[in-house]
This record gives structure tokens, C-alpha cells and sequence, in this order.
């Protein structure tokens, strides 16, 4: 649905709990206790009309007598009654309830949808029903029935299972750790993951996210959410049920995301002291740190297991390291000796500041006579300010809690093992590798000209008009052919799994079985299989979400153990012909072909493609090109369209032909240089939520040029977009702002979008006439400098938000 009151969940001002008693066992009495032994300290208001006092506090008999509106209602009663309660609340102004029973029978399956029906006009949220709650620690709200009071922390727990967050809530508490929020998500019937992810994304508290889930609901709205998630801090995910056929779908799915997936809750237990902890800034390397040869053959077996990270190091390093500590053994891993004394891991990481080569320093060690483990503890976080890229320590044996707890306290993770520290740390990696996946500039899509795309569109509606529903044969291969895709006219063997053949160009190096199939949930799907370069081992099949663009299919091509045997260029360009296809052309609801992959080049093979009138959504929303128009403007030829992620270099070039006080203007203060992650954001967008529509010109050296831009970016539900726009400063005063201003008020009303909105500040004249040119009412913000503009797109909608 949408983050709207979503806050009211995670930071409450007051709460009521429906339905709290005092008898033992019951629902109500867990839940009314949790929240007493949370020492909650806004107002509290127990509901129940058998008593007058609980705990200390005066009982309301009905929710509808309660002395104001709580900013969370705890709902633990029968569902018969959640309609009424729901009723009620949402008149008194409630923004969020939680309910915590369990739908188990048509009667209340029926209750819940009139619940939900009553909450929806007063945009009440409802979390469950089935959840066990959601806690804030930082505020000591514990709003449900988790099996402990929680610690604060820096990661979120999202889950969909009341049993495993119990279970992980137990686990943390056991050693110390805590949560800026969990969530057991219950039946989802309102609030799920992508709602949750897109709130956590934006939350300060939340230093990372770990995701337990079995299924998605929405796909298109966890996708954007997951991925605006990802942009700005580690997701982590944990899915059960590797048998499942679809399973290698959501690992597709998670990837496309940016979000590192674990394999087991070992690992996702491992993360919450990592993340939870520590501030490791996870480069791709480490340096251990340890005393004994045994332990650091250990921790090198496990290092090498979870992908072979440790840094090489720099002659300098070894060099003081001789002079500082003569018994050790230099290199890395960094063997301090069985005489080591806890003073040399200190001295161990001064040298290593100076070497930022050397990468996160990692200490393992075994407590000794010389060298015991709580010493050791002291010494690392006398300097721990000493790692660059962050310190993680493992203590066989363990440490006690006051040792722990202190470790933690400096942001020092402590793993009771090599393997899980080496795991742990290898899933930063994978994070900042993902992230670094979203954010690069891919090449740009393959140019293909309008007239065929409309070509390729008008066959697949006639042969619905005349009853076709695939195409096959001469009529698919002419339908490929306008997006550059070659059909082979003979067959090789066809069926028959390929063996790799290096040797002779003119024999195929693989067949690809490529298929496109209509997800129930995720939409539009690509699958590739591969037959097993052995033919002994299992086919290779990966899964992609369209749209691909030559970065994508990259990545999926060089995860397969063919990528050394061919030029990989062909089949980039071929997979993302593919899905320009699928996307261009709506009526393509499947099909089924092979690539084949010869040394040089690919060809496709008995290629069947199958047709309806309708299919599903994408999970991910493609370029909309729609919206691109050629006009004529102050005498020359502009064209106005979205912003795509390979107009980086060119809108590198818009921004630096501004002058620093237009960017002043635009950016509400002094600007620098930006790198390529802001650049990055300005152009890699997610088009279900955001719109940047620019104006560009042909150079006479052939180049694209910025000249403006409009933006309009959505809030999740749907109901507000917030405007800005920028002119070249060269370009100003030819009405360049109003040609874009009037495009993206269309956009907006298309979109269903209630009311636009934008700043200013004061002395930005120009901007303020454009926005009171435009239709904008000028409104006062909290800032005395800056002016608010606003309007109302959709009048019935726009007075009743």
C-alpha cells in the first residue's frame, strides 16, 4: 500500500492495548505484560471491560472511550470484534493497530475483510493479522508478545514467521545484541515486507536490514522498495525451501535487488553481531591477526572457504613490522607468536594504519598464559581506532559478558569462530558488490529505430486480430530480425545438449534453452539453462527479471562456466534484444528458443513466440518510451524523454554548465563536484516511483546535450510527488522550465497522483514565477527562507487527504 502512518508503528506516542487482562496464559495478559516490562513511558491505556485496573493503570471499557486517540492500538481479541474496535479507532484518529490473533476460519476471514474495510477511509495500518508485534527498543516499545524485552541496536528484523522471531529475539538477548525494530509481518493483510523496507530505508536508526521471508505479495512494490533499501545500507535475506521450484526465481530476484542472500539462520545470526556491532567499511581484502601457526592455518582455511580475501601486504609493512615486533612472522595471516603479549596486537594494529592496502583487520585468538583473552579484548579497543576498514575479533572459547559487552560498545563484532567471521565478513563483500552492481553506468541499449519497434508492435496485434496466438517459423524470425536478431536456418542436432568446443569456430560452443514465462507473481521472467560443462553434472539455470540491459546480461553471462569459450559481446547484445523486445511489445507473453553461442557470434534457433492480449505487470518497471516526443523549440529540434541510466556523462556535463549560484538555487546550498554515486542516483531511477523527464539536443559533433531537467518523485502510496527542475544556465530565459514544468504536471495526472509539490528558496525569483505560472498556490514552510509550492491534481482526492 504505502509508508503513510507507518511511523505512527515504529515511533508511538501512546498506545492501547484492546483486549488486556490479567488472565493467566491469555493473549491478552503476554501482551499487556510485554509492554509494562518495555517500560514504555507515553501514555498507556489498557481496554477490557472486566476491570477496573491493571497494573496500575485505570482500564477503559470500550475502545470507543478512550480519553484520545492512541498512536497504536494493540488488538488482542476475538475477530468477531476487530470490525467494531477498527470502526472505532479509526474515528477517534488511531493511525495503527496490530492484531494479534490468528485467522483460522471462514467467519474470520470475512471479519478481517470488514476490518480492513474500516480502516481504510481513516488510512488506519494494520500489522497481521498473526503478529506476534513490533518492537523499538530506542523508545522501549514492545507492542506485542515477543519472548523477551529487547536491547537496542543498529539492525532491523523483518519476518514473516512469529516462531523464528521469537527464536532470533531470544538468540540476540542470550548475547547482548539488539534491533532498532523487529517486525513479525503475521498474514500481511495490510503492512507487508516492501512496506516495512521502504520505512526502514529511510530510518536512521536502522544500520541494516535482515529479511526472513517464504513469499512475496507484491512483487513490484518489494522490488522498488528492496532496491531503494539496498541503495542506502545492507539487506540481507533468508529464504527456506531451496526444493522449491521457484526458489531460484527470488535468489534472481534478490540479486536484481542489491540484497545478499544467506543460506542458513546460522549466517543471518552471525550478521546481526556484524552489522549489528560493527562499522566495517568491507573492502574486498583483511588482515589476520593472530598468535598461533595452528590458528592461523585455521583461519586461513576458512578466509580461503568463504572466497579468499586476505591482503597482500606492501614490503614497508613487513619492514616495520621487523623492527617492531622481531618475533613475529610477517605476511599476512600475521603470526605474533606463543610468547605474544596483548600489547602486540595493539602495536600489530598501529602499523597497519599506516597501510590501508592491508584491508579490515581480523584478530583471532586463543587465550594464553601470556596473553589472556580479556587483556587482549583491552588492548584491541585501546586501538581499535587504529582500523581503517574496521575490526572484527574472534575469541575461541568465548569471552564473558562484561568483556563482550565492552567489545560491542566500540563497535567490535566478536564471532566465536574463524568460519563465521570469514562468512560474515564475505557477505559484506557480496553487499558492497551488489550495490556497486546497481549503481554502475551500464552501456547504452542497442539503438533501435522507432519504425520498427512500431513494426514489431503492429504484427504481434494482427496476429491477434486474425486469431494467432504464436509465432513461429518465417513469421517469428521477421519479427526478431526488427530487434537485430539473427534465426539459423538449419538446426544442429536440435534437442541435443551441446559439450563445450573451443577449437573449431565454425561448431557452437553451447545451446542456451532460453525461455520467457508469465510469473503469478514477479510478471515477465526470463529463464537460461545451460547443459553442465562435464555432462556429468546438473544443467546450469539462472533466472532474470526484464528489463536487462548489457550490464545485466553481462553479469548473467560471465556467472556461467562457458564465459571463457566464447566473446561474450554477441550474447550480451542478444539477451538484450531479447528483453527489449518483451518490453516493447506487450502483446509477447512467452516464448521458447535456443541461443546458440559459437566463438564469435550467436544465432538463434526454432524460436516460438506466444501471444496474448494481456499479461502481467512487470516486477520491474522498463523504460517507459512513451513518453519520449521530438519537437520543434526556439528553432531547433529537442527531444524530450525519461532519463536513462547512460545519460551519466551527459548530465555530468549539464551540471558542470551551471553556475555555482543556479546550483546553489537548485541544491539549496553550495554544491561541489558530484561523483559518479550522486550521478548514479540522477539517472539510475526506478520509474515506478520516479520521474525525470530531460531535454536534449543533437550536437554537430553528434553528441547528446542536457539542456533541462523535471523531476517527480512519488511517495509509495501514491498520493504526493515532490517536483524540482533545472535549466542549463546558458539556456535560461527561452521558457525552457515551463516546456518541462507542463509535461510533468501531465505525467503527475496520469499517474493518479493527488497533489504535486516543491521548495524554494525565497530569493529564487525565477522558480517561484515558473511554479505560479504553472498553477502552483504558494504555501509557508517551517524554514522562514524557503517558500512551499502546491497542487492539487485530482480535486475529489485532493480534499479528502
Amino acid at each position: 500500500m504505502t509508508v503513510r502512518n507507518l511511523d505512527a508503528l515504529f515511533r508511538p506516542k501512546s498506545v492501547a492495548v484492546i483486549g488486556a487482562s490479567e488472565r493467566p496464559g491469555s493473549t491478552g495478559a503476554m501482551v499487556w505484560a510485554r509492554v509494562l516490562e518495555g517500560g514504555f513511558d507515553g501514555p498507556l491505556w489498557p481496554v477490557n471491560p472486566k476491570y477496573d485496573t491493571l497494573g496500575g493503570h485505570a482500564v477503559i471499557g470500550d475502545p470507543g472511550d478512550l480519553p484520545q486517540a492512541p498512536t497504536v492500538a494493540v488488538i488482542c481479541t476475538p475477530p468477531s470484534t476487530w470490525p467494531g474496535i477498527i470502526h472505532k479507532l479509526g474515528g477517534l484518529g488511531t493511525r495503527a493497530a496490530i492484531i494479534v490473533g490468528e485467522v483460522r476460519s471462514d467467519d474470520d476471514r470475512l471479519a478481517l475483510r470488514h476490518a480492513l474495510s474500516a480502516a481504510r477511509p481513516n488510512l488506519l495500518r494494520i500489522v497481521g493479522p498473526g503478529s506476534l508485534g513490533v518492537v523499538s527498543p530506542a523508545l522501549c516499545a514492545h507492542l506485542g508478545a515477543p519472548s523477551c524485552t529487547v536491547k537496542a541496536g543498529g539492525v532491523a528484523w523483518v519476518s514473516q514467521s512469529n516462531a523464528l522471531t521469537n527464536a532470533v529475539l531470544g538468540w540476540a538477548h542470550a548475547r547482548g545484541l539488539g534491533f532498532s525494530h523487529a517486525v513479525a509481518l503475521g498474514g500481511e493483510a495490510d503492512v507487508d515486507a516492501g512496506d516495512v523496507l521502504d520505512y526502514l530505508a529511510s530510518d536512521p536508526g536502522t544500520r541494516a536490514i535482515l529479511l526472513e521471508l517464504d513469499s512475496v505479495r507484491a512483487a513490484r512494490k518489494f522490488m522498488s522498495a528492496a532496491r531503494a533499501a539496498a541503495r542506502n545500507k545492507p539487506v540481507l535475506a533468508l529464504r527456506s525451501g531451496r526444493s522449491d521450484p521457484a526458489d531460484a526465481l527470488y535468489t534472481a530476484a534478490f540479486r536484481r535487488a542489491g540484497m545478499v542472500r544467506v543460506d542458513s539462520l546460522d549466517d543471518l545470526l552471525d550478521e546481526i553481531e556484524t552489522l549489528g556491532v560493527g562499522r566495517v567499511a568491507a573492502g574486498a581484502t583483511a588482515t589476520l591477526i593472530t598468535s598461533d601457526r595452528g590458528l592461523a592455518t585455521l583461519a586461513c582455511d576458512a578466509f580461503a572457504a568463504a572466497g579468499g580475501m586476505l591482503a597482500p601486504w606492501p614490503k614497508e609493512a613487513c619492514d616495520a613490522l621487523r623492527q617492531a615486533l622481531p618475533h613475529a612472522v610477517g605476511g599476512n595471516p600475521l603470526q605474533l607468536g606463543d610468547d605474544a603479549r596483548p600489547e602486540h596486537f595493539g602495536t600489530a594494529l598501529q602499523l597497519l594504519a599506516n597501510h590501508r592496502s592491508s584491508g579490515t583487520a581480523f584478530v583471532v585468538h586463543a587465550s594464553t598464559h601470556g596473553a589472556p583473552v580479556g587483556e587482549v579484548a583491552q588492548a584491541l579497543i585501546a586501538n581499535q581506532r587504529f582500523a581503517y576498514r574496521g575490526l572484527l575479533a574472534c575469541f575461541f572459547g568465548g569471552v564473558d559478558a562484561a568483556t563482550r559487552d565492552a567489545l560491542h560498545a566500540q563497535g567490535i563484532p566478536v564471532h566465536t569462530t574463524p568460519q563465521r567471521l570469514a562468512r560474515a565478513f564475505a557477505r559484506l563483500v557480496d553487499y558492497r558488490m551488489g550495490r556497486e552492481l546497481l549503481m554502475q553506468t551500464p552501456e547504452g541499449l542497442p539503438e533501435r529505430v522507432p519504425e520498427a519497434i512500431d513494426a514489431a508492435q503492429a504484427q504481434a496485434r494482427a496476429a491477434l486480430a486474425a486469431g494467432e496466438h504464436q509465432l513461429t517459423g518465417e513469421v517469428a524470425t521477421r519479427f526478431l530480425a526488427r530487434f537485430g536478431l539473427a534465426v539459423e536456418a538449419q538446426t544442429v542436432n536440435p534437442g541435443e545438449a551441446k559439450a563445450p568446443c573451443a577449437d573449431d569456430v565454425t561448431k557452437p560452443v553451447v545451446d542456451i534453452k532460453v525461455e520467457l514465462h508469465d510469473d503469478d507473481n514477479f510478471g515477465p521472467v526470463f529463464s537460461f539453462t545451460a547443459p553442465p560443462v562435464d555432462g556429468v553434472s546438473e544443467p546450469l539455470r539462472v533466472y532474470g527479471l526484464p528489463p536487462l540491459n548489457p550490464m545485466l546480461a553481462r553479469d548473467l553471462v560471465t556467472r556461467s562456466r562457458y564465459a571463457r569459450l566464447a566473446d561474450p559481446e554477441p550474447a550480451l547484445t542478444a539477451l538484450t534484444a531479447l528483453s527489449q523486445a518483451v518490453c516493447d511489445v506487450k502483446e509477447l507473453v512467452g516464448l521458447a528458443l535456443t541461443l546458440r553461442v559459437y566463438r564469435d557470434h550467436v544465432m538463434l534457433v526454432e524460436p516460438t513466440l506466444s501471444l496474448a492480449a494481456t499479461r502481467s505487470r512487470f516486477a520491474i518497471v522498463p523504460y517507459p518510451r512513451r513518453f519520449e516526443e521530438t519537437l520543434e523549440w526556439q528553432g531547433v529540434q529537442v527531444t524530450v524523454r525519461p532519463i536513462r541510466p547512460e545519460d551519466e556523462a551527459a548530465h555530468h556535463d549539464f551540471v558542470e554548465a551551471m553556475t555555482p549560484e543556479d546550483l546553489r538555487l537548485r541544491f539549496f546550498g553550495a554544491v561541489g563536484n558530484f561523483d559518479h554515486s550522486q550521478l548514479a542516483r540522477m539517472t539510475q531511477i526506478d520509474y515506478d516511483r520516479e520521474m525525470a523527464l530531460i531535454v536534449t539536443v543533437q550536437s554537430e559533433e553528434g553528441l547528446t546535450r542536457t539542456l533541462g531537467v523535471v523531476r517527480a518523485v512519488a511517495d509509495p502510496g501514491n498520493e504526493t510527488a515532490e517536483f524540482a527542475v533545472a535549466v542549463r544556465s546558458d539556456q535560461k530565459g527561452r521558457r525552457l522550465g515551463q516546456l518541462l514544468m507542463d509535461r510533468i504536471i501531465k505525467y503527475a495526472r496520469a499517474r493518479g497522483i493527488h497533489w504535486l509539490v516543491g521548495e524554494a528558496l525565497r530569493e529564487n525569483g525565477p522558480m517561484i514565477a515558473l511554479a505560479k505560472a504553472s498553477g502552483f498556490t504558494m504555501v509557508r514552510t517551517e524554514d522562514p527562507g524557503i517558500v512551499g509550492f502546491r497542487m492539487a491534481l485530482d480535486e475529489p482526492a485532493a480534499t479528502g487527504a
